[in-house]
């Protein structure tokens, strides 16, 4: 099909209701990627999962697509994501349906059908932590924001239960030439984050990140300079102290403009309460 030069180069309307019911036609066809929140947000998922099991002559799973929505109590974008992974991870029973089945979704043109992929990743169980890291790496690298975030968010439960191991494995994320994927070894390891629950350990003790946050202290990404800042901003609600001996450590030891800017938005928080 061939989709129309504006809609392809299109900025996105700011607002739900402004999106274009052509666009919305093709989001949920899986034409075309989201270029924004809002667009995201007015996707049919039900409706563009449908249309995918159908093409992909995968009948089998309408049915449990059906059962799992109607059950569905909250029903925000994120919750129909993890739903749908789920109904993916449970879909494809041998360990070689499943890699075929992911191979072909995560090229898929559409960034909502490839955050499915990370919800079927982290939704399959018998997947080892290092197994699911190593699936999910190219995904946290996805040139959609969309893609990265749920790249975090489908494998965080897993982070926060196996912790221990999980930084050990995210050492080699931190370091990585690419910057989306030293953001995401940041940003699944928030103690507080977005959108997900809390990581108890890394409230009371947050040193216990610091294997992944030197590292990126004088990150040349804003992305990642970003995600670092609000990770030190989270510690800082329940670890103030903390807080501010490492911010005064890294301005001896890094005295450069990265790492000033990381300082500035991790204490944000501590300034505006002493304000």
């Amino acid at each position: 099909m061939q989709i129309p030069e504006q809609v392809l180069k299109r900025k996105g309307s700011t607002t739900t209701s402004g999106v274009p019911k052509e666009v919305r036609n093709l989001l949920d066809l899986g034409l075309i990627e989201t270029v924004n929140l809002a667009e995201w947000l007015v996707v049919d998922q039900e409706s563009l999962a449908r249309n995918l099991f159908q093409k992909e002559n995968w009948g089998f799973l309408l049915k449990p697509l059906e059962e799992s929505f109607g059950l569905l109590k909250i029903k925000t974008a994120p919750k129909k994501m993890e739903i749908l992974g789920m109904v993916l991870a449970q879909g494809f029973p041998t360990k070689a349906q499943f890699e075929i089945a992911l191979r072909r979704l995560k090229q898929h043109r559409s960034d909502i059908v490839r955050s499915w992929v990370c919800f079927m990743i982290g939704k399959r169980s018998e997947l080892s932590l290092q197994e699911s890291l190593k699936r999910i790496q190219p995904l946290a690298a996805d040139g959609n924001m969309s893609v990265r975030e749920a790249a975090w968010l489908a494998i965080r439960p897993r982070i926060s239960t196996q912790l221990e191991e999980s930084l050990l494995l995210l050492m080699g994320f931190s370091l990585h030439r690419d910057a989306n994927i030293r953001r995401f070894a940041s940003e699944i390891t928030r103690p507080r984050g977005v959108w997900c629950n809390h990581i108890p350990a890394l409230k009371e003790n947050p040193e216990l990140g610091l294997l992944l946050l030197e590292p990126l202290r004088c990150d040349d990404s804003m992305y990642v300079r970003n995600s670092v800042g609000n990770w030190l901003n989270d510690a800082s609600k329940t670890k103030p102290g903390w807080v501010q001996d490492l911010c005064k450590r890294w301005e001896k030891e890094s005295p450069t403009k990265e790492t000033a800017y990381i300082i500035r938005r991790g204490l944000r928080t501590l300034r505006k309460n002493s304000d």
